[in-house]
């Protein structure tokens, strides 16, 4: 069994305590992971806007959200001037960076391309990336080469800028294993790794939070697998989850590997073509892209 951790920072408070306590962890069970940073501004008050999506609140209480991100972030964008996140301490992706984890770009604007996207020019897409990756070379020296979208967005016009871009990987979708992709009747070049697992927020609506660590170990499978957390959650207080999820697969011998190596091992082994959908999957609130169990 081989598992990548994908670690996804929406928030300032996730970039500024979460992912310090995450690199922790890490390093204390010696894992390398995928890390992708949201660069611009905190406008997570905005996402309150989604409170008339199905499953949206209960999602909010399940997950004890004003407890795991903090009031204040609740109303940054809105009632309070939305802070700029990695600015706070460029040092923290300096660190990261240093420490041998595999890094990129979630976004600039997590709320503005998780709630717009379908509604954005080829000229929007292309700038909102191209000012995350530009910040992340003016922080770390280099300009990275992988991305992974908010929320699961993706649309055939984020797909095509970022074959544009010359990524060598994207994380964008929900689903099974390393893909070349297809959306709209459109064949892409930038392979995918699908995130395999569940996030937290989700399984919290029908798992303990006691069982947690029991719970994903049991769904981890021969092959590839690919676990998003986040530094709000698995970096907050829910931390401990964590820690116990990664003692069990260390006594269970798994292997780690970051989404970089991943993808090397995936294109040895040939790439199948799969096509991209958008739909809904159990314990989120509204549609993600999915991987089709379709190859050509």
């Amino acid at each position: 069994m081989k598992l990548a951790i994908k670690i996804d920072i929406d928030t300032l408070k996730g970039y500024l305590e979460g992912l310090p306590r995450l690199l922790e962890i890490l390093r204390e069970y010696d894992v390398k992971a995928s890390i992708f940073f949201s660069m611009g501004p905190d406008n997570s008050g905005k996402a309150l806007r989604r409170i008339f999506r199905k499953g949206f609140i209960t999602k909010m209480f399940r997950t004890k959200a004003p407890s795991a991100y903090g009031l204040k972030t609740l109303f940054y964008g809105t009632l309070l001037p939305a802070p700029m996140i990695t600015e706070a301490d460029p040092d923290l992706i300096r660190r990261a960076v240093d420490e041998g984890h595999d890094c990129g770009i979630h976004s600039w604007d997590h709320v503005y391309w998780q709630d717009n996207l379908p509604r954005l020019s080829r000229e929007t897409v292309r700038a909102e990336l191209e000012r995350a990756f530009a910040k992340f070379e003016d922080y770390a020296g280099f300009r990275p080469d992988s991305c992974a979208a908010p929320g699961w967005q993706v649309t055939s016009v984020s797909l095509s800028v970022q074959d544009e871009l010359g990524l060598a990987y994207c994380s964008d979708v929900r689903g099974y294993s390393p893909f070349i992709p297809e959306m709209d009747g459109e064949i892409f070049r930038t392979p995918q790794i699908p995130s395999t697992l569940p996030t937290l927020d989700e399984v919290l609506g029908y798992v303990k939070a006691e069982d947690v660590s029991a719970y994903y170990a049991g769904l981890l499978h021969e092959g590839l697998n690919v676990h998003t957390i986040h530094t709000e959650m698995e970096g907050g207080m829910m931390s401990w989850t964590f820690r116990e999820f990664l003692g069990k697969c260390r006594d269970m011998g798994v292997k780690f590997l970051m989404l970089k190596e991943a993808v090397n091992e995936a294109r040895i082994s040939g790439l199948p073509q799969c096509k991209i959908v958008m739909g809904e999957i159990k314990g989120r609130a509204g549609n993600v892209a999915l991987q089709l169990r379709e190859e050509r």
